[in-house]
């Protein structure tokens, strides 16, 4: 089976799991932007060692391209009573429009995505 079968996805509104992006309103083709991917937006995802969101990775798929290109990615190795929070935030520039893929991988419930076209 294709590992795509197991990623899920869902209204972030809704599910906890879900990555958020948010991204500027205007963006200028070549400018540096900030791009915040956050877990947990709506509905606060746990942050216990026995649950919890262990990375996500930004990819990015140029309008007509055929490959994403990984723009980024940050662990979470704290949970617990000191914990690391499932929000990350990446500064970058695209030379074309396209779409921005975020995955996140809770321990628990496995792969999700979410994607924003720029």
């Amino acid at each position: 089976m294709s590992i795509a079968n197991y990623i899920k996805s869902a209204d972030w509104k809704t599910e906890k799991h879900v990555p958020v992006i948010t991204v500027p309103t205007t963006i200028k083709t070549g400018d540096l932007f900030d791009v915040e991917v956050s877990v947990g937006k709506e509905i606060p995802h746990p942050n216990t060692i026995e649950h919890h969101i262990a990375w996500i990775a930004l990819y990015y798929v140029a309008e007509g391209g055929q490959l994403p290109i990984e723009l980024g990615r940050t662990d979470f190795t704290a949970h617990g009573t000191v914990a690391t929070a499932p929000v990350t935030r990446f500064s970058v520039s695209l030379d074309k429009p396209g779409t921005l893929h975020a995955v996140a991988y809770c321990n628990l419930h496995g792969l999700w995505e979410s994607e924003v076209k720029v």
